[in-house]
């Protein structure tokens, strides 16, 4: 059975990169424009093998949408992937702090990405 992979991403077309190199890949992709509407689609959405989040984005913050996830203790365990074009250690330690499984710089390599979902997921 194929691997479901929520991506949140406010970036249009980074969510569609993201969309194509994992369908490529065999996974299901369920897709959300920025961390509310991320929490909204996980409402509505069976269990998420992984999750891929971009950091900055409008509303809610991919840091903030972190902490919300890991806050519902029926999702604490699913891996939580940032991609993000930030690289600041400061960043990156909050992001580990608020339950960040692992970290992703953009652009990403397909490859990679696929490598590091497989990695992590449960």
């Amino acid at each position: 059975m194929a691997m479901t992979i929520l991506a949140v991403d406010d970036s249009r077309t980074m969510r569609e990169m993201i969309r194509r190199a994992l369908q490529e890949a065999g996974f299901n992709v369920v897709q959300a424009e920025d961390g509310v509407h991320g929490l909204e689609v996980l409402q509505g959405m069976e269990r998420p093998d992984v999750i891929i989040t971009d950091v900055n984005m409008p509303r809610m913050d991919g840091l903030q949408f972190i902490e919300e996830v890991r806050s519902d203790a029926g999702r604490r365990a699913i891996p939580i992937l940032v991609l993000t074009t930030e690289s600041d250690a400061e960043k990156k330690a909050r992001a580990r702090r608020a339950g960040a499984t692992g970290w992703i710089v953009k652009p990403f390599d397909p490859v990679k990405l696929v490598d590091a979902i497989r990695r992590v997921a449960v």
